[in-house]
């Protein structure tokens, strides 16, 4: 299976595809092919978009938003292995992990349908105060307007999914930049939305590059939010450009897990095996830092290389591979640098380390040290760094030690314990005999600190979408 027949490759706007301003190949990560040309979009265009995109407001009713989310659901739950493919050639990620991707836009986009169905206000007891007698006051929900979007290449669609599918349920329209190395799943499914009966120009979906399409969507003057998910400085310059603005952003982390000595230490490596490659650990909850109390350090060494080592690393095609390439020969060769940073800092590589072609094997560094960037920086890549801690105490202070504040771990078979050191963990989401890796779509998901300043999810992302107004009725005495 290849891209989808009606694969859009230009800008998406009012509702069908247009013609750009110059291309970009999409090159498959694994092996350099040109899988796609895409045309891209310049300033006019987005200029254009947020023109089409204001005539939706106010947007049609909560019922009709609704059923175009189900229908989208529907939809591309019946097209799975269409987009599956997609993903899986445009970002490398393993074919069986692209297909648990689409699952999740699924729920992302069903998960938003309840939202809008469910989306209320509240009344106010005007009376509780003797000024307010005879009157009745309620606060109604309101679309906050356009929503300026612009989305990573990790995830092309789930994260596309959780912007553009809270905003439809909210009853704002759209105009999205997506990444520029992974453009084709963002297309693929504002032409579905479309086909499901989205109003054509309520959701635009423009490729092109940073400094210009994003720029522009970022300072235009009737965009009111911007919904940024990618690296912290650019999410910061955002914020600090435009202080007016309602700015969500998503960012990065230094995922720390602390392996208690009572743990589980078989589940314990089973989990964490998985969640550091996972897309060849390009994900911002990906695990990074594993912190071992001493006395189980070597027994949980050994499991986990073991485990690691038993990764199958390949074409993302491959039914059977678990890791595939990182995303491009740049990133690949910081990865590689900061592992042998790692090592002349005194680390030691334990498994992995070595580069084929656009692969790099399932690394794990034993040793690292808080200044190494395999702990204080975002690797974004399969590096996964141990240390050996004297107990929970330093541990803790280990996995605070870093600007980031997103999602961490805790493995113990003391789950009382473990609700107060979370308590003390300075991360928007702490998992408890779980990694930091894992998310379901429904759950608040945002981190503190460098991490970012908002929590995605439906029912929250939704409400940051909406404005609130108190409405204040006279009523006659009977």
């Amino acid at each position: 299976m290849s891209l989808h027949p009606r694969q859009p490759t230009g800008p998406f706007l009012d509702g069908r595809e247009a013609t750009g301003v110059g291309g970009t190949d999409v090159v498959n990560p694994f092996d350099g092919e040109v899988i796609a040309r895409v045309e891209n979009g310049d300033e006019a265009m987005v200029d254009r978009a947020v023109a089409s995109a204001c005539a939706h407001l106010p947007p049609p009713p909560a019922s009709e938003r609704a059923s175009v989310l189900l229908r989208t659901a529907d939809a591309v739950r019946a097209d799975r292995e269409h987009f599956a493919m997609t993903i899986c050639l445009e970002a490398g990620k393993p074919l069986k992990q692209a297909r648990g991707e689409v699952d999740r836009a699924v729920e992302t986009l069903r998960f938003s349908a309840a939202e809008a169905l469910t989306l209320g206000g509240e009344t106010v007891p005007m009376d509780a105060s003797a000024f307010g007698a005879g009157r009745m006051g309620v606060v109604v929900r309101e679309p906050v307007g356009v929503v300026g979007a612009i989305s990573p290449f990790n995830f092309p669609l789930n994260l596309v999914a959780h912007k553009v599918a809270p905003a439809i349920a909210a009853g704002c329209p759209v105009v999205l930049k997506p990444a520029g190395a992974t453009p084709l799943s963002a297309l693929l499914l504002a032409r579905v939305l479309t086909e499901c009966g989205l109003p054509p120009g309520a959701l635009a979906v423009i490729p092109g590059p940073g400094a210009t399409v994003g720029t522009r969507i970022v300072d235009h003057a009737d965009v009111p939010m911007i919904s940024f998910t990618g690296s912290g400085p650019v999410g910061w310059d955002i914020a600090r450009r435009q202080p007016a603005k309602r700015v969500a952003l998503e960012l990065g982390n230094s995922s720390p897990v602390i392996v208690a000595a009572d743990a589980d230490l078989e589940h314990a490596v089973a989990r964490l095996a998985a969640s550091g490659f996972t897309h060849a650990g390009q994900s911002c909850v990906s695990v990074q830092r594993v912190y071992v109390e001493k006395a189980v350090h070597k027994e949980f060494l050994d499991a986990f290389c073991a485990a690691v080592e038993s990764l199958v690393v390949g074409d993302p095609r491959d039914e059977a591979t678990d890791v595939g390439p990182v995303i491009d020969e740049p990133s690949q060769k910081r990865v590689i640098a900061w592992v042998a940073g790692a090592k002349r800092g005194g680390a030691r590589v334990v498994t992995g380390g070595t580069q084929h072609d656009r692969l790099l094997a399932p690394t794990v560094v034993d040793g690292i040290t808080p200044t190494m960037k395999l702990s204080c920086e975002e690797v974004f890549g399969p590096v996964v760094g141990v240390a050996a801690v004297a107990g929970i105490d330093e541990a803790i202070d280990l996995a605070n030690g870093t600007p980031f504040g997103l999602q961490a771990g805790i493995f113990t078979g003391r789950v009382d314990r473990a609700l107060g050191w979370a308590r003390r963990l300075g991360f928007g989401g702490v998992l408890i005999n779980e990694t930091p890796t894992f998310r379901v779509d429904q759950q608040p998901y945002g981190g503190e600190k460098d991490s970012g300043n908002t929590r995605e999810g439906p029912h929250w992302a939704v409400r940051n979408m909406t404005t609130e107004k108190l409405i204040v009725v006279t009523v006659p005495t009977p």
